[in-house]
């Protein structure tokens, strides 16, 4: 028996965590297909991971974004409180080359896009339980770019142009109603702005917001 075969034939257990439930199906056929033996958990929300973690003993964790709690990266410091040595990999459909690099300086050890071929989906569930990490190609480059630049890929660039207009007003300390008179638009419109430069900016609150623009803009 090869050394991949052994591999493949470990009883690795799994958390596929994700607040939709055909991504949760989809990637559990795909462990499935990967690792035959494996021990498969589902959850949709944070308290039902934690509980999780706490009652069995978890090799990978495959964890979205967002959730209706908020951004998984508030739950990452107790994953790790809970269970050191699990795995983590998040799987989003945020672009890998504007957030990657904040979840890896966060502790993850993968992220891929939910686009990604399966045998890149395959071959990053497989390195990660025998090698501990799995940084894809995109990764390695942009991990390089900071390193060499001492700044990651800029965020804020992720943003539409009538979104940064939004934030930059936010950042000054306007509220909704000087921001919706300022542009000439609608409260509700602005509350939407607000929602969607959160989600794309993976921060959950103001303070947030203003650490991101004091350190990738003058």
């Amino acid at each position: 028996m090869s050394e991949m075969d052994e591999v493949i034939k470990r009883t690795c257990r799994f958390i596929i965590a994700d607040d939709h439930m055909v991504v949760r199906q989809g990637m559990s056929l795909l462990v499935k297909e990967t690792f035959p033996n494996a021990i498969i958990f589902q959850a949709d929300n944070f308290t039902k991971i934690k509980g999780i973690l706490i009652e069995e003993k978890i090799d990978v964790l495959i964890l979205d974004v967002s959730f209706p709690e908020g951004n998984s990266i508030s739950l990452l410091q107790e994953v790790k409180q809970i269970q050191p040595d699990c795995k983590i990999m998040i799987f989003s459909a945020l672009e890998e080359e504007v957030h990657a690099l904040h979840f890896y300086n966060a502790g993850v050890h993968a992220y891929l896009n939910k686009l990604s071929e399966e045998e890149i989906i395959q071959k990053a569930l497989v390195t990660l339980v025998t090698q501990g990490r799995f940084v894809s190609e995109l990764s390695k480059e942009l991990i390089l770019n900071s390193i060499t630049t001492g700044k990651s890929i800029n965020p804020i660039q992720s943003l539409s142009e009538r979104e940064l207009e939004v934030a930059r007003l936010m950042v000054k300390g306007f509220g909704n109603l000087e921001i919706s008179n300022a542009l000439q638009l609608q409260k509700t419109t602005i509350s939407t702005y607000k929602k969607r430069i959160f989600e794309k900016l993976q921060v959950d609150h103001l303070a947030g917001l203003i650490e991101l623009f004091s350190h990738y803009l003058d």
